[in-house]
């Protein structure tokens, strides 16, 4: 489903070249629940944005669904974006001038499909806001903005969901709940998983976890120094 072969990301500074990710090659599965963990700036959230066709690497290979994402312009990247992916990003990023049956709608009417009123309403009605969907972002609480964000997620029937740290900004127990939604829904829709998290609890629910360290896919050593430090 997803793959990336010797993938570098570097930028410029004024220090000179910063290389975030350095030869990054790991493979999802369909179906699979990965999350991808490490310390503060391993590059966990740039991985994230170049398997998802948001930036563009430096070096190296991204194929997503059999599409290799560097032989695409940015039009060709949003979609291909549009057909296979959707997002829950840690800041909810509903638009503001929408009620939350809009936010949800959006997608489902950008694919064109005549019944967006109707699915729409429906996983609203699965992620428990039946009686909310009227209610702009600025009404709602961060938990059941981020509800909106899931059931937005899954509008489309995505294969492939990449959450950013979707429990960052919500407290012990609205996490928890946020988290079992996420994965109620994912088995639902047998989607693809792949999520950034510095929650311990939530990587343990995934299939499997993947280590960044400085860029780099960790081995069992560094993995060690890493939890040692």
């Amino acid at each position: 489903m997803i793959e990336t072969r010797d993938l570098v990301k570097s930028v410029e500074t004024s220090e000179g070249v910063l290389t975030i990710l350095d030869g990054i090659s790991v493979n999802f599965e369909a179906g699979e629940t990965v999350a991808i963990v490490g310390a503060s700036g391993s590059g966990k959230s740039t991985l994230l944005g170049l398997m998802a066709g948001l930036d563009g690497s430096t070096s190296g290979e991204i194929i997503l669904d059999g599409h290799e994402l560097s032989t695409l312009d940015e039009e060709e990247r949003a979609v291909l974006r549009g057909k296979l992916v959707g997002f829950v990003f840690q800041s909810f990023q509903l638009l503001p001038s929408l009620t939350a049956l809009e936010n949800v709608m959006l997608p489902i009417e950008l694919k064109g499909d005549a019944e967006a009123r109707g699915k729409a309403v429906n996983l609203l009605e699965r992620v428990g806001l039946s009686e909310r969907w009227h209610h702009y972002p600025n009404q709602l609480s961060g938990g059941e903005q981020q509800r909106v964000a899931i059931a937005r997620a899954f509008a489309t029937e995505a294969r492939i969901l990449f959450a950013d740290e979707p429990t960052g900004n919500l407290d012990t127990a609205t996490g928890a709940k946020i988290v079992d939604l996420i994965f109620e829904l994912n088995r639902a829709f047998s989607t693809t998983l792949v999520l950034v998290t510095h929650d311990d609890r939530l990587a343990s629910r995934c299939d499997r976890q993947v280590r960044l360290v400085a860029g780099k896919v960790a081995t069992g050593d560094q993995v060690g120094e890493e939890v040692s430090a």
